[in-house]
């Protein structure tokens, strides 16, 4: 929790007020006691009777106090605790949406969501229990003690002489428990995933009938999680029948060195009650502080992942470079570009090229082969290991963020789509006119199927675009790219789903009225980027060929042999 003090600093005063509260209802519980004792010893007496109205009064008062105060600090922990969790809780949401592509690989979706929910919850538990708890169980458990000695000292020695067994034990459950909770953490985040896959390939699963294996694979990790779980819980569950054990020994023994000293005549009767009530006072209390080293060993190992999100460096931040913009220079240039996601094999390998702008760039290649890497060092997504990568002559590294990401529109193969409408996820939050909106839908082909939609461009669409089809999906995140009237427009494989004849159409749309936007094309179609002014074709993170269409049906056996089986298909003729 240290790591996190600087979001509970600005609370200091309000948590101090809420501790006085809770002090002073604590203080009122410690004297209910007494006031029983004073009863059973002074209004028992003949003829003093009022005694009992007198101090049954001072209970009643006491124990409306304690009540009133209990409930006042409880509300106020509850508030107090509920804004630091809201301020941590926004903090990590931002420090993750900002995190750059590599760091998020190195943390991975499921630990960052399962650390934005569960940690976070289990800190706010902590800091709202612990307000409850921290101050009262303590203040019982010192403050009965300190009454106990006032009335029977020799009594209260055999309750003080137990309280290390339990301090003992409460160390050693805590120190063994938080290892097991920060295990139990990684764990989860690893269900987390599953459920997250599955979720996100259901109709995958289905249509292969895999559905027994992911259940296995699911009940592998829910079992781990689950020992884990237990061997934790069965660490701490040692703190309350020990704190128990220990404390009704002394209960019995205090109840049996009272026999003898009421026989003796060295203490009252009534001390012996009111013993007793301390005892059940003291034993809740150390109940209470067991509980909350067992929260407090939770919270630490979900505060320490919290914490590690919040104190990752800045990534990719601008880096300072003298050339200023050049109308000559090329619009993008890859300068000897050499990339490895994992630093063991590299993933794009030499690559240089120039394009100018209103030019387009084709990239063919099969899977894994590096064409969405090259897109990926372009948005400077991912820095290149070596080489430069280059916009209008000026460094991409040079951009700010926020400079550089206005430059773009993108479309990507598995990009999202929110519920709303479909000029919501056309604008997606940004300043776009209505007019906007629909010339870039109808450049992207997408006008004549919103026309048939109820609504038309305010149709509703659900999460994920379910109630779209594939080839609406795509249109409709063409659009949404063509809308902020890119400089640099990226297409990655982003029109799979259309038919010949639409491609086409988009094609000559972009062609028409995007002439100043520099096109980067991702596609398995020669048909989509036969007519580029420079095609690159990939293999395993090397250039095969590069140049046109023509010249690469003579140079490129890849590039030729790949036209010729699609042109036999028919493609040549929608070309």
């Amino acid at each position: 929790m240290k790591r996190l003090a600087k979001y509970i600093r600005p609370y200091y005063l309000y948590i101090a007020f809420t501790m006085i509260v809770k002090l002073g209802g604590a203080v009122a519980e410690l004297f209910v006691p007494y006031f029983m004792e004073r009863i059973l010893r002074e209004g028992v007496v003949p003829g003093q009777h009022d005694r009992i109205f007198v101090y049954g009064g001072l209970m009643l008062l006491c124990a409306g106090i304690c009540l009133f105060l209990n409930i006042s600090a409880n509300r106020m922990s509850a508030k107090s605790s509920g804004r630091i969790t809201r301020k941590i809780r926004y903090d990590l949401f931002e420090k993750l949406v900002g995190l750059s592509a590599r760091q998020m690989d190195e943390l991975t979706v499921p630990s960052a969501e399962s650390r934005l929910t569960s940690d976070t919850y289990r800190v706010n538990e902590f800091l709202a229990r612990g307000q409850r708890l921290g101050i009262r169980a303590p203040i019982l458990l010192v403050g009965g003690v300190v009454m106990m000695l006032t009335m029977d000292a020799r009594l209260a020695l055999v309750l003080v002489a137990l309280l290390p067994v339990i301090g003992l034990t409460v160390w050693l459950v805590t120190k063994n428990s938080i290892p097991l909770y920060t295990k139990e953490q990684s764990i989860l985040d690893g269900m987390v995933r599953v459920v997250q896959e599955n979720i996100t390939g259901v109709r995958v699963i289905k249509a292969l009938s895999k559905t027994d294996y992911e259940r296995a694979r699911f009940e592998r990790v829910n079992d781990d999680l689950a020992r884990t779980d237990s061997k934790a819980g069965a660490i701490t569950s040692v703190n309350n029948p020990v704190a128990s054990l220990v404390l009704n020994l002394g209960l019995t023994a205090v109840v049996v060195v009272g026999a003898y000293q009421v026989s003796a005549g060295r203490t009252q009767t009534s001390v012996i009650v009111a013993f007793l009530q301390y005892f059940v006072m003291i034993l809740n209390a150390m109940l209470g502080v067991t509980r909350i080293f067992i929260m407090a060993s939770r919270s630490q190992a979900s505060a320490m992942r919290v914490a590690d999100v919040l104190e990752l460096p800045k990534d990719l931040q601008p880096t300072p470079d003298d050339v200023s913009p050049s109308p000559a220079a090329p619009h993008i240039e890859f300068d000897n570009v050499r990339f490895s996601y994992t630093g063991v094999g590299e993933n794009i390998q030499g690559l240089s090229f120039r394009l100018m702008r209103g030019q387009t760039l084709g990239i063919l290649g099969p899977t894994g082969s590096g064409k969405s890497t090259i897109v990926n060092l372009l948005m400077r997504i991912y820095d290149a290991d070596e080489g430069a990568v280059r916009i209008n002559g000026r460094d991409v590294r040079s951009f700010g963020r926020d400079e550089l990401t206005r430059m773009f529109g993108a479309a990507f193969q598995n990009d999202f789509i929110t519920e709303g409408t479909i000029a919501d996820n056309i604008r997606f939050f940004r300043d776009i006119g209505s007019e906007a909106a629909a010339k870039a839908a109808e450049d992207a082909q997408a006008a004549e199927f919103i026309a048939e939609k109820q609504g038309g461009m305010e149709a509703p669409v659900a999460a994920r675009g379910n109630n779209l089809s594939g080839g609406q999906k795509q249109r409709l995140l063409i659009a949404r790219a063509l809308a902020g009237d890119p400089e640099i427009l990226i297409l990655d494989d982003s029109s799979s789903a259309l038919d010949y004849r639409t491609d086409s159409l988009l094609r000559r749309a972009l062609a028409r009225d995007h002439r100043r936007t520099t096109t980067v094309l991702i596609a398995q179609r020669i048909s989509s980027i036969r007519h580029a002014d420079l095609i690159i074709v990939m293999d395993d993170g090397m250039v095969i060929g590069m140049g046109s269409h023509d010249e690469l049906m003579e140079t490129c056996s890849e590039y030729r042999q790949i036209a010729e089986i699609q042109m036999g298909a028919g493609e040549e003729a929608e070309a």
